[in-house]
Parts: C-alpha cells; sequence; structure tokens
C-alpha cells in the first residue's frame, strides 16, 4: 500500500514522479532532490534532456507508453500508461489488480506547467497559427488527472512549490499530507480555469463579430491584496495586469480608491496630445488643462479648482523634471503618475516618503476592454466607452457657428466631460476647465454647481465654451450656462425638446453643436 494513516492525516509515500514542464525555473535542483530520495522520475521531450543533460538517470515516456513522441510533440503523454499511472486509486483493489494486470505503475507525483499561452498572446501581435500552438492540451489533461485524484496522487503546477514540497517530504519520510495535496489540487485547478479562460478570451476575440460573448469567461490573477476597499470594513484585492500600465515607484502601498483614480486621471490625461495635467478626486475631475509645458497644464488645471485639488491624484502625460516636480511642493497629493521622472525630480519627489510615485508604462488612450459590474445576482458588461470626437464631426445646429477659438474651448471641454460622472458639466476656454459640475440628479444643478465652482476659485466664465455629456432635456440648463457667460454650448442633441434649446441658443447670439454622441458614467 502507498497510503497509511498516522496522527497528521494520510500520507502518500512518493516513489514515481512524472516531471513535465515549459517552465524550467528550478526544475533541476527538484529533480535531483527527488532521485536523492529514490525516487523514479520520468519524463518528456525538452524537460528530458535538460534532466539528463544535468546527469540525472531519467527515463523517457516514450519507454513507459512503447510509443515514440509523435506530431511535432503535440502527441506525448496522451496514452493509457501515463493516465491510468495518475488516476487510479490505491486504495481501491479492483484498479490495484487491473494495473498488476496491464503492468503499469502509479504516479504519485505529477510536475507539469503549461505552455506559456498568456504570455505568448499578451505582447507583440502573434499569428492566430503561433498562438494555436502555444494551447496545450497533455499538460492540462495531466493536471486535472493528478488533482482529481488528489487522495493518492500530489500535483504541483508552480515551481513556486518545489521548495514547500521538498521541505514537507523531508519532515514525513518522503511523503505528503493530504492537507498539502487538497491544497495543491485546488490551486491546480484554479490554475486550469484560468489557462482556458485565457485561450478562450484570446479566440473570442478572433473569431467573435459580436462584442458581447454569450458565456463570459473571466479569470485574473491576484496582483496583491488591498488593505480594505473603499471603506476600512470592505475586504479588497486586485486583479489581473494594472501593473503592466502603472508601476509603483515610491510611496505607501496602493489604496483600493487610488486605484480607481489612477485609471480616471490616466484615462483623461491619455485623451490630449499636448502636455496636459488631470487632477482627479473622488473618480471625477476636478481640473484638467493642456499647455506648451507641463508646468502651465498643472497650473492651469490646479486653478479650476485648487480646494477640492487637496489630497487629489496629478496625472501628467509628460516626463517630470525637477522644475515640475518642485512645482508640486506646494499641493498634498496622494498620487503622482506620469510616464517618466527625471532623476533629480523622483529623488525630490520622494522627500515626502507617504506620497505615491506611479510610472505609467503605457498608454491608455483607445484600450479596449469589457467594463464589469456586480450586480445582484449577475454581472453588468459593456464595452469601454472610447468613442473620440473631432471638430469635423459636429454639427452646427445654431444660426450662428462656433469661432475657431470657441469650436478649441468646445472640444476641450468635451473630452473633459467624457470622464466626468453624470450629469455632467464643463465649462472650458482654450485648452483648460473653468469650472466642472458632476453627479447631480438634474442637469440644471451641474450647470450652476460648475458656475459655482469656477466663481470660488475667481475664474471668469465670460466667453468661455459649456460641454454636456448628455442632452440638455430643457433649456434651463443652457439658459444658466448663458447666464455665467458662456457664448458657446457643444452637446449630443437627441432630446424631444431639441428646437426650445436651440431656439434658445438662437435668442442670445450662442453657438451650439451636436456631437450625436453621448457620454453618460456612472
Amino acid at each position: 500500500m502507498d497510503t497509511h494513516d498516522t496522527t497528521t492525516g494520510s500520507l502518500v509515500k512518493i516513489h514515481r514522479a512524472l516531471v513535465s514542464v515549459s517552465d524550467k525555473r528550478g526544475i533541476v535542483d527538484f529533480a535531483r532532490a527527488l532521485v536523492a530520495r529514490g525516487i523514479e522520475v520520468v519524463s518528456t521531450g525538452g524537460t528530458f534532456e535538460a534532466l539528463r543533460a544535468a546527469g540525472l538517470p531519467v527515463i523517457a515516456v516514450s519507454a513507459v507508453t512503447g510509443f515514440p513522441e509523435i506530431l511535432d510533440g503535440r502527441v506525448k503523454t496522451l496514452h493509457p500508461n501515463i493516465h491510468a499511472g495518475i488516476l487510479s486509486v490505491p486504495g481501491n483493489p479492483h484498479h490495484r489488480q487491473q494495473l498488476q494486470d496491464l503492468h503499469i505503475r502509479r504516479f504519485e507525483l505529477v510536475v507539469v506547467n503549461l505552455y506559456p499561452f498568456e504570455e505568448a498572446t499578451s505582447g507583440a501581435k502573434v499569428s492566430l497559427g503561433d498562438a494555436i500552438e502555444q494551447i496545450d492540451v497533455g499538460g492540462p489533461t495531466m493536471l486535472r488527472a493528478a488533482a482529481k485524484n488528489f487522495a493518492g496522487t500530489a500535483v504541483v503546477a508552480d515551481p513556486d512549490d518545489y521548495e514547500r514540497i521538498l521541505a514537507e517530504m523531508a519532515q514525513h519520510d518522503g511523503s505528503l499530507t493530504e492537507g498539502t495535496r487538497r491544497e495543491l489540487a485546488l490551486k491546480t485547478f484554479r490554475h486550469t480555469a484560468h489557462y482556458d479562460a485565457v485561450i478562450a478570451s484570446y479566440l473570442g476575440k478572433e473569431f467573435s463579430a459580436d462584442g458581447m460573448p454569450p458565456v463570459l469567461t473571466v479569470s485574473e490573477r491576484k496582483s496583491f491584496p488591498l488593505r480594505y476597499g473603499e471603506n476600512p470594513h470592505q475586504a479588497a484585492a486586485l486583479y489581473g495586469c494594472f501593473g503592466s500600465f502603472f508601476e509603483k515607484l515610491h510611496g505607501k502601498e496602493l489604496s483600493y480608491n487610488n486605484i480607481l483614480d489612477i485609471q480616471a486621471a490616466a484615462g483623461l490625461a491619455g485623451e490630449f496630445d499636448a502636455p496636459s495635467a488631470v487632477i482627479v478626486k473622488h473618480n471625477n475631475p476636478c481640473g484638467a488643462a493642456s499647455g506648451p509645458a507641463s508646468i502651465e497644464a498643472y497650473r492651469d488645471a490646479l486653478a479650476t479648482d485648487p480646494k477640492s485639488a487637496f489630497g487629489g491624484i496629478l496625472s501628467l502625460n509628460r516626463r517630470v523634471d525637477l522644475a515640475m516636480a518642485r512645482e508640486l511642493e506646494g499641493l498634498f497629493l496622494e498620487v503622482v503618475v506620469a510616464p517618466e521622472f527625471d532623476d533629480d525630480a523622483m529623488e525630490f519627489l520622494k522627500k515626502k516618503k507617504d506620497r505615491r510615485i506611479i510610472r505609467q508604462r503605457r498608454p491608455v488612450r483607445g484600450v479596449a476592454a469589457l467594463e464589469i459590474r456586480t450586480v445582484f445576482g449577475g454581472l453588468l458588461v459593456q464595452e469601454r466607452d472610447t468613442q473620440g470626437m473631432t471638430p469635423d464631426l459636429v454639427k452646427v445646429v445654431t444660426k450662428r457657428s462656433p469661432s475657431p477659438d470657441e469650436l478649441q474651448s468646445l472640444m476641450f471641454a468635451w473630452h473633459v466631460a467624457k470622464h466626468v460622472k453624470s450629469n455632467a458639466i464643463v465649462y472650458a476656454r482654450a485648452s483648460r476647465t473653468l469650472g466642472i459640475g458632476a453627479g447631480q440628479m438634474s442637469r440644471v444643478d451641474s450647470a450652476r454647481l460648475a458656475a459655482m465652482k469656477a466663481a470660488d476659485a475667481g475664474l471668469d466664465l465670460r466667453g468661455s465654451a459649456v460641454a454636456s455629456d448628455a442632452f440638455f432635456p430643457f433649456a434651463d440648463g443652457l439658459l444658466t450656462a448663458i447666464a455665467v457667460g458662456a457664448t458657446a454650448a457643444i452637446q449630443p442633441g437627441g432630446s424631444v425638446r431639441d428646437e426650445e434649446v436651440i431656439r434658445a441658443a438662437d435668442e442670445h447670439d450662442v453657438a451650439m453643436v451636436f456631437t450625436g454622441v453621448r457620454h453618460f458614467r456612472h
């Protein structure tokens, strides 16, 4: 019998191991330790060659199956001599007899990791044919078989587990506990589920014309735990590849709210080609501007609402030099995001040990993805709003067309409004915000709030442009903006009262354009 009961639980003595790995980190040392315990090691392909080159007495899988590896390695381990050895239950006399009759020996340990499909398809564009060759078949089959049979077989899919496996075997005379085998089995099923989900996601993008899949497959690895969620009583963690876009260079650990605000700030800053600065608070921009250089853009963004900017998140779309770093000294910022930081600027910024310094590693403009939110009993899924707008796409609906300066202001305000929580109203002039009204239940209240913010900051709205993320349902919102000095307006249009709103604009000699595109953000 290969199992016996002890006070530490059911142990499985390891006599024979099947080793077939794509990621060969640590495999030679691990196999050497197995061999030193008298464990027979059976291996395949490149793993076999690596172990043999290290001088280890490894057995080729073809010697076990009596069949060569064929089809360029597509078929190696798909054989009864392998899978019966993995799946047989050691305490089952019928299984034991069958193995004896067929001269098949058990595997108590299966060490397998998979072709790197996720890594191969996550970088530069690869051909469909090359991606298909990175879909592992035999590996997941062995992993799932061993994980299913955890009662008699231990499965290892992660090289980081080698050390703990050897430590436990040393503690239990070459055996592994049931608790460890269960833990490894669960980890393995999660691993194979993630692997299949990544493949399904990739093929869904390649094969499907419909952006909404009939079955939503989501699998993301935990990046790191967070201290808590939006509030201290809520558990939280970050999953996925956020780190491929943003890298923390300095400061306290990122919070749940920090991560949401980083996305909001970088998303808006990425809308602009000129040097730009965006300050975000609670997922809403409280100031945004473009300018000839980052310092000018930052000063204008800050001037929009300096009170709300305190404790905010700043995103810049240009490298931070020492002059820019010094400019930030007067404001408490939770996070500073930029594509690069000069060495002397970094040293200066690090003087505030808690301030988080984030390098934006990749552009975010136009990054397509599905946005997912939970609801009771299900998920809401939509495409990310990547719809752009250029001056040639707007439609003039009033008697007066906007002047070139007004059109510049309108387009800037429109891009900002896209990133403000609904109902959103944004006043702007040239390439800077003057007042932002966010998240009000009434659009006219958003227009009043934005004007109030501008007045509090000492900013004059005369000659400004106003953007509304959705249509004005009545003329009152537009009239509020006109009353504080707006001379041009941009909105999607589409209201049953469009003619009423257009008439109000004409009566006040205000130029108005329709975009035909709405940008609600809830």
